[in-house]
């Protein structure tokens, strides 16, 4: 049963791995066999996550550094990663961000932009040249992180979820493109509690989760872990468009 998730000699690129849930998945995949190539904004914390891959594993793993959201800079990544490996086998459309605003009016264009760009924009270019490669190659997974924003977004992170929303039918729409060589999934974590929640009010948090998350918490960033290693595995080779949340029951509950 071991086999089924077992990435050996695979190739995987995690967009925004360089912390969060991003570098947990990052490890699973290099723990797993897979060389793994770290993409962030800041090409010292790549470097640094995928030392600590490395050095868990043994497995080639490099960082690179790339602002999603800037239409060259992803372009200029894909590259960088065929000529180094020669194919990918994973790719993980992590990177994400949710900046706060004052009031929807207040929302400027250069941040819209900016919230798309990073969230839906750039995992579309990525996808795009990622799934074609291999669509040429011997086939692959593409794993989208959506987040439970995106069908039940608050008037704090209305941008936001509204590109996971896209990210969502995104994910539908490439499985059929790129089907049946390339298998497209997507990931849809509810709350976790990765460095972003250090700006929380956590006692105020843990009082909503008794009442408004079944399981009543948030996420701990490693149990995002089996969702990833389901999809980039063969153990999910006969699931493709399947959006799979991973959130404590909190979406779609009442509250």
């Amino acid at each position: 049963m071991a086999n089924l998730f077992d990435l050996s000699g695979k190739v995987a690129i995690i967009t925004g791995g360089s912390r969060g849930l991003g570098l947990e998945m990052g490890k699973a995949f290099a723990l797993a066999g897979a060389n793994v190539v770290v993409a962030s904004r800041k090409a010292e914390a790549c470097i640094e996550a995928a030392r600590e891959m490395q050095d868990l594993s043994g497995n080639e793993c490099i960082g690179i550094g790339c602002h999603v959201g800037q239409w060259d800079a992803v372009t200029n990544l894909t590259r960088q990663v065929l000529d180094r490996f020669g194919r990918v086998d994973v790719l993980v459309n992590n990177a994400g961000m949710s900046p706060l605003y004052p009031s929807l009016t207040e929302v400027s264009e250069e941040l819209f932009d900016k919230v798309v760009g990073v969230n839906m924009k750039g995992p579309f270019r990525l996808a795009a040249l990622i799934g074609e490669a291999m669509v040429k190659g011997e086939g692959g997974s593409i794993i989208n992180v959506s987040s439970t924003s995106s069908v039940q977004p608050s008037p704090v992170e209305m941008p936001y979820g509204m590109a996971k929303a896209g990210l969502n039918a995104m994910t539908l729409s490439l499985a059929r493109a790129y089907a049946p060589k390339v298998r497209v999934n997507c990931i849809m974590p509810g709350p976790f509690l990765t460095d972003i929640s250090k700006a929380w009010d956590m006692e105020a948090f843990k009082e909503r989760a008794k009442n408004n998350i079944p399981l009543a918490r948030g996420g701990e960033p490693d149990e995002i872990v089996g969702a990833a290693l389901y999809f980039a595995s063969d153990a999910s080779s006969y699931t493709t468009g399947a959006i799979l949340k991973v959130d404590g029951g909190s979406a779609w509950t009442p509250g």
